[in-house]
């Protein structure tokens, strides 16, 4: 079934979308994400990091972890938490989410009704 939107409910969402994007939340965000796709050295150990924690949970699920292994994840997620790329891009997204829960708390009070119930959550990427 198709649905087929207003031209003035059209002109609202993209009006929305518009401030949405120019906001300071998602201009930091974008900015951060920008900085953390050049960053080599950060993408390696965000890398790194996703392939030690799944590595772990499989040795975890067979019960063969050591605690070499456990220590050497520990140490890794230091390096992550201390790399300031990774956390301002972190930071960022927070931000940008609770910007969004905001906004979705909003519309649903003017709506009446629970707005961000209306959203699937994609099933890609």
């Amino acid at each position: 079934m198709k649905t087929v939107l207003t031209p003035s409910f059209q002109e609202a969402t993209q009006a929305l979308i518009g401030n949405l994007r120019a906001s300071e939340a998602f201009v930091r965000y974008h900015l951060a994400q920008d900085r953390l796709n050049a960053d080599g050295i950060a993408l390696g150990l965000l890398e790194q990091l996703s392939k030690t924690q799944a590595g772990t949970r499989q040795k975890q699920s067979n019960s063969s972890v050591t605690q070499e292994e456990i220590e050497a994840l520990r140490a890794l997620q230091e390096q992550v938490q201390s790399n300031h790329v990774i956390m301002e891009y972190a930071e960022a997204q927070q931000e940008a989410v609770k910007f969004l829960r905001e906004i979705n708390a909003e519309i649903s009070q003017l709506l009446g009704i629970n707005f961000a119930s209306f959203a699937t959550r994609s099933s890609c990427c």
